[in-house]
């Protein structure tokens, strides 16, 4: 007779009625110690008794708890993300006959593949502003599997960055608000909620200390190539390319390479170009800055409001969410609508968006 627990679509204990009444049996199996494959070997369980006697008998009923087992301790010896076959979840707030409990953050970000969608260098800088809005405020609403995956992830990215040398200040930006976090709630434990011993917080603070030290003393390699490098673009080409960016900290990189690109970094127009795409005509009015000269200096413009209001973010790539079917996945991996028309009822989801989806 199975026990129905809480989750009615878990196998539950086994039980075996004898004379004395139900006694409750578990599979025996060493071989889930050493992680050897040999539970179809496996024919006999043992009755656990109230008076601590063991009874055994023959049966293969237990061979799917046995599985069980062996698959739990996979889980619990593996420091790898955990994988899911589909690509997608689906977002519920509450509980309803088909689905018990609702959907947390921590799942999410369990089920939608980020470790697999930081090599795609459309959706990298997407998923790195995710982690950077997760470490500033949502760090403890991750369950320990969650936050399992989340350093597991910030490794591969750190790993990336060291070797590929790809957009090191995103990431040093994390790092920076991932340390101040920590330090409060290490420097407060007791009164906050931390998941785990507060030893492992600690070593996960000198973890992300040794890669700021490590970012720190990154040196970019010197490509030699003989062909046709930026610098021999002609003009017109070199200030389309600037006019494309969409951060002002990008248009500075760039114009430290030549001073023909540091000329074209300090056009007005491009200052002022970028400030209207990223902020409204009210507020930049409220501040403006004039030069030397009585000119509208639109890049110390394009600092200050940067302090006061929220810029525009760009992603190649983002997640998506299905009004019709309340589903959270990435686009290209698409997912099983029902809808007549699934584009009318696809929603671009930005990381900030993401997080409020699974605030309760």
């Amino acid at each position: 007779m199975p026990f129905l627990g809480q989750d009615w679509r878990s196998p539950g204990w086994r039980w075996i009625k004898t004379e004395d009444g139900w006694k409750r049996c578990e599979p025996f199996s060493p071989a889930l110690e050493d992680g050897n494959n040999q539970l179809n070997d496996i024919s006999h369980a043992v009755i656990i008794t109230g008076d601590d006697e063991k009874e055994v008998y023959n049966t293969e009923d237990c061979e799917f708890a046995a599985k069980k087992r062996k698959k739990d301790h996979f889980r619990n010896n593996t420091d790898s993300q955990c994988f899911y076959r589909e690509k997608w979840i689906y977002v519920h707030k509450e509980s309803t006959r088909e689905r018990h409990g609702y959907c947390t953050l921590g799942e999410a970000f369990n089920r939608l593949d980020f470790s697999s969608a930081i090599q795609d260098i459309r959706r990298f800088n997407y998923v790195v502003k995710l982690l950077q809005l997760i470490a500033k405020s949502q760090l403890t609403s991750l369950s320990g599997a969650a936050q399992k995956n989340y350093f597991n992830i910030l490794d591969k990215i750190v790993r990336k960055v060291m070797e590929d040398q790809y957009n090191p200040r995103l990431i040093k930006d994390l790092l920076q608000d991932l340390s101040s976090t920590l330090c409060i709630l290490i420097r407060g434990v007791g009164k906050s909620v931390l998941v785990g011993n507060i030893n492992i917080w600690i070593c996960r603070l000198e973890t992300i200390l040794l890669w700021q030290q490590q970012l720190k003393n990154l040196q970019m390699n010197q490509q030699v190539n003989n062909g046709l490098t930026l610098s021999d673009l002609p003009l017109h080409m070199l200030n389309n390319i600037l006019y494309r960016f969409s951060d002002g900290w990008d248009i500075i990189t760039l114009g430290q390479v030549t001073p023909t690109l540091y000329m074209l970094s300090e056009d007005r127009q491009l200052w002022k170009k970028l400030c209207q795409y990223h902020f409204a005509e009210k507020q930049f009015c409220r501040h403006l800055i004039p030069s030397e000269k009585g000119h509208i200096d639109w890049k110390l413009m394009y600092f200050a409001l940067q302090k006061y209001y929220p810029i525009k973010e760009q992603y190649g790539d983002t997640l998506h969410f299905c009004r019709h079917c309340s589903i959270l996945f990435w686009k290209d991996t698409g997912h099983p609508c029902t809808a007549s028309d699934p584009n009318t009822c696809l929603m671009p989801v930005s990381p900030q968006h993401f997080i409020d989806l699974f605030k309760f």
